[in-house]
């Protein structure tokens, strides 16, 4: 039977830990990792992420037609980490959104979330017909201040709405604060 779990958190909360925790003692995990190579301080973070993970795990590093990947797969258990790279990286590479945010219209938001929910249902579908366990690690961004930048506002919102999507979808939610997880659904 499948199971999708969705993990939220804030930053250093937790969540990637107590999700790689929820496969622990599993060889057949595939780990998605959408985070894009884009300085030494984000080799540093991979390479951490890396080492503290079961060296038997396969990983895809990707962010677009991830319910094909989770079809092709024979792997069982499935660590998707984060969405909000995510989404990040199909607000620029799908959405046409540039970096400057200097692009941003009315509509991009609903063009944005539209892609997005795309992906998230392709993924949770290939997850259901396979019948796969997927772990979600995803940023709670609710909590902070609202951004002075058109395109911190954008991020927020797609974020935030892409991440109730997901936990209607879901079977179950976690909250992560200070390395604990609150079971929410």
């Amino acid at each position: 039977m499948s199971r999708i779990i969705l993990i939220s958190g804030g930053i250093r909360s937790g969540k990637s830990t107590f999700a790689e925790s929820l496969f622990q003692g599993h060889d057949d995990v595939l780990y998605i990792a959408t985070a894009k190579r884009t300085d030494g301080e984000m080799d540093e973070r991979i390479t951490r992420h890396r080492a503290r993970r079961n060296s038997r795990w396969l990983t895809h590093e990707g962010f677009c037609g991830l319910g094909k990947v989770v079809r092709t797969t024979a792997c069982k258990f499935i660590l998707l980490d984060c969405c909000s790279f995510w989404f990040a990286n199909l607000l620029f590479h799908r959405a046409g959104v540039d970096l400057d945010g200097n692009n941003i219209t009315p509509v991009t938001l609903e063009k944005a979330l539209q892609i997005v929910r795309q992906e998230i249902k392709a993924l949770i579908d290939a997850v259901r017909m396979k019948d796969k366990t997927l772990a979600i690690v995803t940023n709670e961004v609710g909590w902070g201040l609202v951004s002075d930048h058109p395109l911190g506002r954008l991020f927020c919102d797609l974020t935030g709405l892409a991440n109730q999507y997901t936990a209607q979808l879901a079977d179950e939610v976690y909250l992560m604060s200070c390395g604990l997880p609150l079971k929410l659904k």
